[in-house]
């Protein structure tokens, strides 16, 4: 059984940063993508990032590129997600999420098998 947790959120204001981390049990972390989503209270959740399995290969939505980047280590088994030039409406709870097997990322959320818990990023205006 695989778990991820993740941490790192916060309140910060906007035009703040926060880094993400997802903890990853298990041996096999480095086989796998990885990516992040997030959910705003009343909205459906939504794509952020997401990294291949050697680290060599990222994409984002559209709503966050330039300002967040996802990177891995995959010699402790962690995901993280650096969040810069926060804005109001960046507040969500994010989750990161295990991919595809020696596959990479994906903006589709059928296409991760375990989930964190999430975490809480408020951004104040």
């Amino acid at each position: 059984q695989v778990q991820l947790v993740e941490s790192g959120g916060g309140l910060v204001q906007a035009g703040g940063s926060l880094r993400l981390s997802c903890a990853a049990s298990g041996r096999t972390f480095s086989y796998y993508a990885m990516g992040w989503f997030r959910q705003a209270p009343g909205k459906e959740r939504e794509f952020v990032a997401a990294i291949d399995w050697t680290g060599s290969s990222t994409f984002y939505a559209s709503s966050v590129k330039g300002r967040f980047t996802i990177a891995r280590n995959n010699a402790n088994n962690t995901a993280y997600l650096q969040m810069n030039s926060l804005k109001p409406e960046d507040t969500a709870v994010y989750y990161c999420a295990r991919g595809s097997r020696f596959g990479g990322g994906s903006s589709t959320a059928g296409n991760y098998d375990y989930w964190g818990q999430g975490t809480q990023v408020t951004v104040s205006s």
